[in-house]
Formats: C-alpha cells, structure tokens, sequence
C-alpha cells in the first residue's frame, strides 16, 4: 500500500458545503470580487464612465444596464459558493436612471432575484424583491429577504431565509416581458457573506437499502404489504382504494419496485371497492440518517403517490409496527415525515411536509415543494436529511424545504425517536373516470447515517466542493478558484484500492468527472495534486 493510498484511509475528508465565503461586493474600479458579470437578453459594460459623478456617488466607473427591448433582461453574477440568506438576507447597491434613456409606461423598479444556477431551468427556484426607485438620480437601494416583501416563483417554496441553494444574483430594471426601454447606473454592488453555509451532515455509512434486483415478489425479509382498514370499512383522507398484497399491485421487475394502482372491482374484508393499490411498510426502523429513494411517479388526476415515514410508536390497525407490539402513540404524536408527496391534478407540483401535534392543533402548514416537470416520466431522486436539529428536504440535491423549529418538545418535534418507511399509491375520489392504471417505479431505497470513522488532521491544501451527492454519471468539482488548467484527478475507494484517474480541464476552478455511472453503490474519495497544492474529498455513489 503506497504512502497515497494511507493518507486516504486514514482521513475522509468531509464534504464542505462551500468554498469559505466572504463578503460579494465590486465597486466597478477593480477592488471587487465579483468576476462573473454577465447579461440576459440585453448588454451590460462593467467599465463605464459614470454619467452622474455627483452626490452620494462621485465615483469614475459604474456598470452600465441596457435593456434594448428584451423581454427578460437581466444582469447577473454567480457567487462562488452558495448564500447564506438566514445570516445575512441583506443586499444592496446604488443605482442612477436617466428620464431620458426610458420607453413605455413600466413602473420605475429595480428588481433583485436570487435562484439556483446550478438547475437547468434556474429560474423555477427564483425568489425576488421589488424596488421603487426615483429617476434622474443615484440613489441606494437595500434589499432584507427576512424583512421584505419577497415573491417566490414557486408559491409552495420556502421562505428565501430557510433555502441554502441559492448562488446566483440577478438585477432587473422595469420588469419583463415588455419590449420598453431603459438604461440604467449601478455601483457599489455589496451583500455581507462572511460567516459561510454550515457545512452539511456526511451521511456516508450505508445501513438499510433495497435496489430491487431480484424480479418477482418484494424480499418479505424488508416489507410488509399493509392490508387491514385502519377505520372501519375504509382508509384515511377519503381514500377509495382497496390495499392488496398480490403481485397484480406490486412487483419487482427490470431492477425496479413496481407499485401499481389499477382500476378494477375487488372485495376485501367484506367490502367492494372499484380500485386496488398496494401500501408497503419497511420491517426496518431507524433515529437519524440520510433517505434516499430514486423513483418516477404515476400520473392521473385522483392519484396521491407518497414516499414517507411514520413513527415506530404508531398505534395504526395493521400496520406492521403496531402487530409487533410498538403501539403506543396515536398519529399525529407518532411524527409524520413526507419525503414525496404528489397530487395527480397538479402534476408537475411534487411537495414534503411534516405532521406533529403542533402543526394539527394550531393548523400551521409546514410544507415545501417544488416544481418538477418530469416527475412522471422521468427518475428523480428524493432525499431527506434528518438530524438531531433538523428536517432538510431536497429533489436531486436542490433543497426546497427546511424544519428547524426554535423550541424542541414532545409538540413540535416528535422526531427523536424511530421511524420507518411506507411506499403508498392511494386513489382519491376525484379520480379521473378514463383512468386505468398507473404505477410509481422505485429504483433504489438506501438510508445512511453518519461514519463514526475520525477524519484526523486536515492535510487538504486546497478547498473542493463535489455536487450532487450521490454522484449519478457524473460530478462536479470545484477547486479554489486560482487553480486552472490540466490537472490529473484519481478516484479510490475507502480501502485505498485505485479506481480510475482523469486528466481534466479545470477552468475557473470547476471540471466535471464524467464516467460514474459503472461504479458501484459506495463511497469514494477523489483526489489532486497540481503545483505543491492537494486536495481530497468524498462523494457517495
């Protein structure tokens, strides 16, 4: 074993959320940070003489905005490492609009965005506050995205102060979609950033999963089919379908779970129902961790697909818990955690929520979401991260919705004690007439909980950042910002045994490692080393 492969085993180095942040500020005479300016839809000139060197801005250069008519003009920068909107919400930066330079009856705004560039349609997570602004004039203009008035694109997303996704800032002059026009003045770009995003839990220790690889009936060593009417006759939420155990509802085949909610005349327990689905419960309970699940969704008004987790303490009829003697607790006391939830008439809307006495006695809705346009015909991965402090959920890696309450008790956080699982596919009684069937398909289920393995002392010379985790085919990398060019990176498993390496061109400190997908399910350590400067870190397959 060489002296590389010692290293690695004997430090994991853990996955920071984020190069160390500092303040984002350009004053646009050089003595900013800001190096990523750009334009959408109309230009910008990040060097231009300052029209107005009077008043609150004597300065000699100022970023010139032209909006030639576009329908979405925007100027934006992207950070270096994500925002911490909950430690510092406040942006700012002065602005001068000349009367003349303006067409149409627009309000006269300055708008500020915050989204998540790394999604391909970014502005589906956008939030954005609203500014009057006086023309003919430089001004300063502070946005608060705790104290202001924000509008989320989403409606169902969380508030601005609770996402740590964020890492693009966009400015906008007059709206959008109109075809006006308008020149406007910025400078003195300054949003405080120096105490970074607290680095995230590395659930790293594989400890329950099923990949559904054997075709036929589920492993009843894992699942139990729940069957029985927890109330007489019926299911809760006016549910209409029958839950069987037969393999007509639930399968396995081609490496997937197969979950099927059909429309048929079935009779169970001496009641006849028009539809049949299948709800499983996991024989496996856990207090912490890291779940998983990559899955596709039915589609079809009147269906509810559901992924989620219930207290082991539940005294539900049926369920599986309950008939091995853990019934203690009525619902919502037990905890409720909704990892996926999705409503067949708002199709590309798919939401996690959580259920505690708290949220049932004061009607609170502790909900988030987001909009997935795929979710029906395509894998995505759903994942909640659950901590002694809090509840982070998240679709293939973008969170859209955080649980931290400021008081823990037997009201507010019930979710110190096990839970277990449930796959469920219900029928409502709005279901559309025309439906015949359709089935959520389960790739993998994997929960992890924390390696107790020490990293020791820190020996990376270089910050990296490796996104999303789990890796799929591929990875991006983001080194400290002065490395750049040809760098040889090589991946080892956690034994020290090398897995492969890849010459990449790393520009702006970013490179992507393509070629994941061969890999097994596991942990892997990606290592470095250009110019005396070396880095390491893990990622999850």
């Amino acid at each position: 074993m060489n002296q590389l492969q010692i290293k690695i085993i004997t430090f994991l180095i853990c996955l920071s959320s984020g190069i160390g942040a500092q303040n984002i500020e350009d004053d646009f005479e050089g003595n900013g940070n800001i190096n990523t300016w750009g334009a959408i839809d109309g230009a910008i000139n990040t060097n231009w003489p300052n029209p107005l060197p009077q008043g609150i801005n004597s300065s000699g250069t100022v970023l010139q905005y032209s909006d030639y008519g576009g329908l979405w003009v925007n100027a934006y920068f992207d950070a270096e490492a994500n925002l911490n909107i909950e430690a510092h919400p406040e942006f700012s930066f002065k602005i001068y609009v000349p009367s003349g330079s303006i067409t149409g009856s627009q309000n006269n705004q300055v708008t500020l965005k915050l989204q998540n560039s790394k999604i391909v349609n970014s502005w589906q997570s956008q939030t954005l506050i609203s500014k009057p602004i006086v023309l003919d004039e430089w001004q300063v203009v502070h946005f608060n995205f705790i104290t202001d008035d924000y509008v989320n694109f989403n409606p169902n997303s969380p508030p601005p102060a609770s996402r740590t996704d964020f890492d693009r800032v966009m400015i906008q002059v007059n709206g959008e979609n109109n075809t006006d026009l308008v020149v406007a003045y910025i400078d003195d770009f300054f949003h405080a950033n120096n105490t970074p995003v607290t680095a995230q839990d590395i659930y790293d220790q594989l400890i329950w999963s099923d990949e559904f690889n054997t075709d036929g009936a589920l492993d009843q060593a894992k699942w139990f089919h729940q069957t029985l009417f927890p109330i007489s006759n019926s299911w809760y939420n006016d549910e209409i379908q029958h839950y069987t155990n037969r393999l007509a509802n639930s399968y396995v085949q081609g490496g997937k779970l197969h979950l099927v909610a059909k429309k048929e005349t079935y009779t169970d327990q001496g009641v006849t129902k028009g539809y049949t689905s299948a709800r499983l419960n996991a024989k496996f309970a856990f207090t912490y961790g890291r779940v998983e699940c990559r899955a596709k969704l039915p589609s079809g008004v009147g269906t509810w697909p559901a992924i989620w987790m219930l207290g082991q303490n539940i005294n539900e009829n049926g369920a599986f818990w309950q008939t091995q003697g853990f019934g203690e607790v009525s619902w919502p006391a037990c905890g409720e955690l909704d990892i996926m939830e999705h409503w067949g008439d708002n199709q590309n809307l798919v939401t996690s929520a959580i259920h505690t006495p708290s949220t049932y006695a004061g009607g609170v809705l502790n909900v988030g979401g987001q909009v997935v346009p795929t979710a029906s015909t395509e894998f995505h991965t759903y994942a909640l991260e659950w901590s002694e402090d809090k509840l982070v959920f998240s679709i293939d890696g973008v969170v859209h919705y955080i649980y931290q309450p400021a008081v823990k008790n037997a009201q507010t956080w019930p979710f110190d004690a096990p839970q277990y699982l449930l796959f469920n596919v219900a029928i409502l009684p709005n279901i559309d007439p025309g439906f015949t069937q359709s089935a959520m398909e389960v790739d993998y289920i994997r929960i992890y909980q924390k390696n107790s393995v020490s990293t020791g002392e820190n020996e990376t010379d270089a910050s990296i950042r490796a996104y999303p985790i789990p890796a799929q085919d591929q990875i991006t990398l983001e080194l400290h910002k002065a490395i750049n060019g040809r760098v040889l990176f090589e991946v080892y498993d956690t034994h020290g045994a090398f897995v492969s390496a890849q010459h990449l061109q790393v520009e702006n400190g970013r490179a992507q490692l393509k070629g994941l997908g061969a890999l097994q399910s596991g942990i892997y350590l990606i290592t470095f080393e250009k110019d005396g400067v070396r880095g390491t870190v893990k990622f999850v397959k």
